[in-house]
């Protein structure tokens, strides 16, 4: 059974309204990256409690912890970014979750992805290394202007670090906004012994405009026949930047957040797939 989640920021900055959304979709988990227009990784003790305590009352798990750890330039020190990564570790804690988003660092704009190849690996695996002590598993996202943004490079840090604790979250739209003009036919075989996580969103080849799920050039429905047949089993993270989009988030309002989710519903029930 496929479960589905959602960056709930996406919906409001408003816990609450949040929530509402995704009762009114039946989302019984929701993706932790934002909230009263706070990052995750800045809410102090007190707001964790506080977001713990309302979705626990409301029966909303947090499928995993939407942060922005990785998503600095591979030349800055990293030493104050592992103090955050370790705070982003804490926020799982106290959210109990077993997943923590990450990404491989920015790549000096116009420098080849391979002169910073050694770099990104040894602060990937130092990640890892952390997160297995503390039983989390970290989630890649592929991500435009990173190491990790086309499928190649992805399965490189994924093998070349080598740690249960470091898996994938495929974003097709990503992909595409990356000039993968056929995700599924071009990473797919590559990835799936790594993916565990998936983002629903598409997009347009050439354009980027990102756009709800099967209506793009991601190649939504070959992957997902693919996943179903393998036996996948985890989570689809709804993300649908429909009225906008930036580097750390994006977001649709509620409106948009429902017509995301009811397309990839859609898609769900045309291949008769059951979802939770």
């Amino acid at each position: 059974m496929w479960t589905l989640t959602g960056f709930a920021d996406e919906i409001s900055p408003d816990l609450d309204e949040q929530l509402d959304t995704l009762a009114q979709e039946s989302i019984r988990y929701m993706e932790l990256r934002s909230v009263w227009n706070t990052n995750v990784l800045d809410l102090t003790d007190e707001e964790l409690g506080r977001v713990k305590s309302a979705v626990s009352e409301r029966g909303v798990g947090v499928s995993s912890i939407g942060s922005p750890i990785g998503k600095v330039p591979i030349t800055d020190p990293f030493g104050p970014h592992l103090v955050r990564f370790r705070r982003a570790l804490h926020a799982a804690d106290v959210m109990q979750t077993p997943y923590v988003r990450v990404f491989s660092f920015f790549i000096p704009e116009g420098q080849e992805a391979a002169l910073y190849r050694d770099e990104v690996l040894e602060r990937m695996g130092v990640l890892a290394g952390e997160a297995e002590d503390t039983g989390v598993t970290l989630l890649h996202e592929n991500e435009k202007e990173i190491y990790g943004d086309v499928p190649a490079r992805c399965a490189d840090i994924l093998a070349g670090v080598d740690s249960p604790a470091l898996r994938a979250a495929w974003d097709a739209a990503n992909f595409v906004q990356c000039g993968v003009r056929h995700p599924y036919t071009e990473g797919y075989e590559l990835l799936r012994p790594y993916v565990e996580y998936v983002h629903v969103k598409d997009a347009l080849a050439g354009s980027g405009r990102v756009l709800p799920a099967g209506e793009g050039d991601g190649e939504i429905r070959e992957t997902l026949s693919s996943l179903h047949d393998s036996g996948f089993d985890g989570f689809f993270s709804l993300e649908p930047h429909l009225a906008s989009s930036g580097t750390y988030s994006g977001f649709s309002g509620p409106e948009l957040f429902r017509r995301a989710a009811g397309a990839f519903k859609d898609l769900l029930r045309q291949q008769a797939i059951e979802w939770s």
